[in-house]
């Protein structure tokens, strides 16, 4: 399993992780497509947001492997803003190449172009004591 170095590894004061420590013995967790409903939590969406954001700055619009993201984290995105770089795709492979839809994920997460840092600072989500 590849680890991303330099990626971070969760949403700042929070236990929302973006990366996992070692492979799970027990089998790969499968990406799947979650649905993100219009009534999920201001923190939901930030953390999202977030997660966007250190993908754009890390991979930019090349493919990347998937590694020791968070499966979890990544199927919040994945069908819409990331999306396999390759067929056939093995949801539940480590090695799977994913990439970032780039026109997708600029009409979910305009403030991750428009201003990447502002997806970092919880100071700038007026929504962040909420639960």
């Amino acid at each position: 399993m590849m680890k991303h170095r330099g990626f971070p590894g969760r949403y700042p004061g929070t236990d929302f992780q973006f990366t996992i420590r070692r492979a799970n013995p027990r089998g790969v967790t499968p990406i799947t497509r979650r649905e993100r409903f219009k009534d999920r939590k201001a923190l939901d969406k930030s953390v999202d947001a977030a997660f966007m954001a250190a993908l754009w700055e890390h991979f930019g619009e090349a493919p990347f492997e998937r590694g020791n993201l968070d499966a979890g984290r990544l199927s919040w995105l994945f069908g819409r803003e990331v999306v396999p770089a390759r067929q056939p795709f093995d949801p539940a492979d480590y090695d799977a190449l994913l990439r970032i839809d780039v026109a997708a994920a600029r009409v979910s997460f305009p403030q991750v172009f428009d201003d990447p840092a502002a997806a970092w600072d919880p100071e700038e989500d007026e929504d962040w004591d909420e639960d």
